[in-house]
């Protein structure tokens, strides 16, 4: 006998790879999902650049799937991705656009809309926390919804919740290696005895960088995701004119070579603090918690009480964010009565 669980009406706005991937989790987990928490989620709602498609039972796993691989696909609705968010009715909305650093839109303006109208957000799209913290939290505590976002800082690492979980802790600093193309770019340097270039062209031959890997390699990717931290967990209001920033492409063979020899490695490590914001390649001693390879991810969280916490975990790639874009749905799910 098919079980029953709380229907929770989602819509998935931007159905690229992280969108995309949240939806298939959803359609392959559903009977696990009622049996272990309950909850019977249906993708309701989902807008990308073809259009919007809109059923109110659920959408089926063709027509996702059609979307998602970029299949032709007639949109059954002339309405916008905003009109989406605040007339169909629906409990999440799940912002996965691409960042835009300079603006935050589109994803802001849907960030914004979903709020106002009392839905609850889980977004993977740093550009909207880093830009607007501040405002964006103001309009969910005042119509009592939640605005997460663990898939902006870390991928799969539960960092935010790590944090969130160190109750009557007072958190001194956060430090890691939080991109993963920049590690992996540097672990093959020091594994190969390989120079920069070599290094990107291949992480962009896997797909690990992107064909414009500026952000990473620059250090700007790291800096976003310190400017979350800082607003969210240090009340900071900072923004990314207040982060020190240092890439990795002047790093040579050997650089790290001479660091390998005094027992060091190099990595890009992000820094923040209420005294300090620095994105910076250091030196790293071997077998120290930072010191992880390929694209692993790692963050230290130094705390009054309970000392340092050291978490580990994938950071780059679509599954990893729809990791947690997934556990951010279960936590709204579990903490509010939904509609």
């Amino acid at each position: 006998m098919r079980q029953s669980g709380k229907v929770v009406r989602i819509t998935i706005i931007g159905f690229g790879n992280v969108g995309g991937c949240v939806a298939e989790v959803l359609m392959r987990r559903r009977e696990a999902f009622i049996r272990e928490y309950g909850i019977d989620f249906r993708v309701v709602g989902v807008a990308d650049a073809k259009g919007v498609f809109v059923s109110e039972d659920g959408i089926k796993w063709d027509i996702l799937r059609s979307f998602r691989e970029r299949h032709s696909i007639s949109r059954n609705t002339d309405m916008s991705a905003l009109e989406l968010i605040e007339d169909v009715e629906h409990d999440i909305v799940v912002e996965a656009t691409p960042t835009n650093l300079k603006s935050g839109e589109p994803g802001l303006s849907h960030i914004i809309a979903a709020l106002r109208a009392s839905r609850h957000v889980v977004t993977s799209n740093k550009g909207p926390v880093a830009l607007k913290y501040d405002e964006l939290m103001n309009i969910a505590d005042a119509k009592g919804v939640q605005l997460r976002f663990e898939a902006t800082v870390g991928g799969a690492m539960p960092l935010i919740s790590l944090i969130q979980n160190l109750e009557g802790n007072e958190v001194t600093a956060i430090k890691g290696v939080l991109n993963g193309t920049c590690n992996y770019i540097l672990t093959r340097m020091y594994e190969e005895k390989i120079p920069f270039e070599h290094a990107l062209r291949e992480a962009q031959a896997l797909g690990i960088a992107e064909s414009d890997p500026s952000q990473d390699i620059s250090g700007e990717d790291t800096a976003v995701k310190l400017v979350i931290l800082a607003n969210a967990v240090f009340h900071m209001k900072a923004s990314l004119d207040d982060v020190s920033v240092q890439g990795i492409s002047e790093i040579t063979p050997e650089a790290l070579k001479l660091a390998d020899d005094a027992g060091y490695t190099i990595k890009l490590v992000g820094e923040v603090s209420r005294e300090r914001l620095e994105v910076a390649p250091r030196l790293v001693l071997k077998g120290d918690p930072l010191d992880v390879r390929g694209t692993l991810n790692v963050a230290t969280v130094k705390t009054d009480i309970a000392g340092d916490i050291t978490i580990v975990g994938k950071g780059a790639g679509p599954k990893e964010a729809a990791s947690a874009v997934l556990s951010d749905m279960l936590k709204i799910c579990t903490t509010e009565k939904l509609r």
